[in-house]
């Protein structure tokens, strides 16, 4: 009887090892699916506040900026303003342990942050030195710059869907946008330099979050304190330069001090979304969400301050749209070709490396049993 349980039970144990990986193989495709689902909806959480936050902040410098409005024409100096409050968020969230704060050298941290101030600095002169159409197009040749400056430090490679989608974008924000293009020397130069900074910036963030592995949001408390204090620094000369006016002389309101509150306040949200969009995705698919802010402040500037809207720009609002969205779709079939072709390779290196290590751990156990030791656990 005890012979023929034990006959039995060998021959069911097979079924039931086989009935439990099929349950286990069930369970990792459900974990994986609502990582999956959960990831998408943050990748849509993180896209959502940057486009919100980034054409809010427009709105509202355009009424602090404007003539017709406060008139505060300190731009670096705003930017600085900016630094400072998200430096402070970023402290009171170490401090109460809502973050974890990783350790970074400081020369890269220095390194980057005048990589990141010198792109807000050149801009802002390439917009004073150069036409608007100018300054429009310099800007739209960032997705390529950011393109082949990937592509020498890392190597990466663009598939032929995702470079056709960049160039409609490109050229549909490039219909809509640019309009008189003058250009001198000193403009050009500012422009170059702005060009490649922002690129070499955008780029930063997201090799310095996989270098170190820490998160958006954690590297941003470590940069900002460093680009506020160089820019509160600097700003004011700068602004002197490009305005011919002084910080100490400008009369501050209530209605200027709430304004550039919400200013800093919706800076905070936008540098966050900044860090974790290109953290998620990468630096060319920053540029063209930047690209989807911009149609969104021409729609929000016809509607809400009566800019003038003509076919022309309408018809290149429709192209760039439909450049992101085939944008949009490219990278979703790079992403499943991707998802397809690393876990097999990856599942079959783990199981075949966990074959090996049980195989020695056995060997080693009796060779242990042979010599009259006890294995070491």
């Amino acid at each position: 009887m005890n012979l023929g349980a034990i006959s039995l039970s060998k021959e069911k144990s097979p079924r039931r090892s086989k009935f439990f990986d099929l349950d286990l193989k069930k369970k990792k495709k459900e974990k994986l699916m609502e990582e999956r689902k959960s990831s998408s909806v943050s990748d849509v959480g993180a896209w959502s506040m940057n486009i919100i936050s980034s054409v809010g902040i427009i709105m509202a410098n355009k009424q602090l900026m404007s003539q017709t409005g406060f008139a505060f024409s300190f731009a670096t100096t705003l930017t600085g303003f900016h630094f400072s409050v998200t430096a402070l968020i970023g402290w009171i969230s170490n401090a109460t342990g809502y973050s974890e704060s990783k350790s970074i050298p400081f020369w890269e941290l220095f390194w980057f942050s005048i990589i990141a101030n010198t792109s807000i600095a050149a801009m802002n002169f390439s917009l004073m030195l150069n036409s608007v159409g100018f300054y429009q197009i310099s800007k739209l040749s960032m997705i390529p710059v950011v393109c082949v400056l990937e592509w020498i430090l890392h190597g990466k490679q663009y598939s032929r869907e995702v470079k056709m989608a960049v160039t409609v974008v490109v050229v549909g924000v490039g219909v809509c946008t640019v309009t008189d293009v003058k250009v001198n020397a000193k403009g050009f130069l500012c422009a170059l330099v702005a060009i490649l900074c922002t690129s070499l910036q955008q780029i930063s963030i997201g090799s310095l979050q996989k270098k170190y592995s820490i998160g958006s949001f954690e590297l941003l408390s470590k940069t900002a304190p460093i680009q506020a204090l160089s820019l509160l620094t600097v700003g004011p000369f700068i602004d002197y330069c490009l305005t011919s006016k002084s910080l100490l002389k400008y009369n501050y309101t209530f209605g200027a001090f709430c304004f550039i509150l919400l200013s800093c306040s919706l800076a905070v949200f936008c540098n966050i979304s900044q860090y974790l969009c290109i953290g998620r995705f990468s630096a060319v698919s920053f540029q063209v969400l930047g690209h989807m802010k911009t149609v969104c402040v021409l729609m929000l500037g016809w509607l809400l301050f009566d800019s003038e809207m003509t076919l022309k720009n309408i018809s290149g609002m429709v192209l760039a749209i439909v450049g992101m969205v085939v944008y949009s779709w490219a990278v979703e079939i790079e992403k499943k070709a991707n998802a397809m072709a690393i876990p097999q390779i990856k599942s079959q290196l783990s199981d075949e490396e966990l074959m090996l290590l049980k195989e020695g751990m056995e060997n080693s156990s009796l060779r242990d049993e042979e010599l009259g030791q006890v294995p070491k656990s």
